[in-house]
């Protein structure tokens, strides 16, 4: 089992920045894999950016060069953050934090409960 808590949405200005967190506790040792997802009005959710147990990241193309994701870790916890800069409207969404959890070779996702981002002049 993982819990997850997100923090760090909200109001930003078009070219403007924020940073995400979502801090992750349980059995953190068989997590593979986090990432966040967005969900914007009358769309799909789609990947924004991910980051393997190993550091590998991957991002969609529409935040490439804009958006970076890391992570940290401790014996109780791994927060994984997305750094945001040079927001635009279309960054408009719900931001979700995704958990890929590996027990006897199958894998679980585990969400947070999701934030709003709104860039908005």
């Amino acid at each position: 089992q993982v819990q997850l808590v997100e923090s760090g949405g909200g109001l930003v200005q078009p070219g403007g920045s924020l940073r995400l967190s979502c801090a992750a506790s349980g059995s953190i040792f068989s997590i593979r894999a986090m990432g966040w997802y967005r969900q914007a009005p009358g769309k799909q959710r789609e990947l924004v950016a991910g980051i393997s147990s190993g550091g590998s990241t991957n991002y969609a193309d529409s935040v490439k060069g804009r958006f970076t994701i890391s992570n940290s870790r401790d014996n109780v916890k791994i927060t994984v953050y997305l750094e945001m800069n040079s927001l635009k409207p279309e960054d408009t969404a719900v931001y979700y934090c995704n958990v890929v959890h590996v027990v006897q070779n199958t894998g679980y996702d585990y969400w947070g409960q999701g934030t709003r981002v709104t860039v908005s002049s």
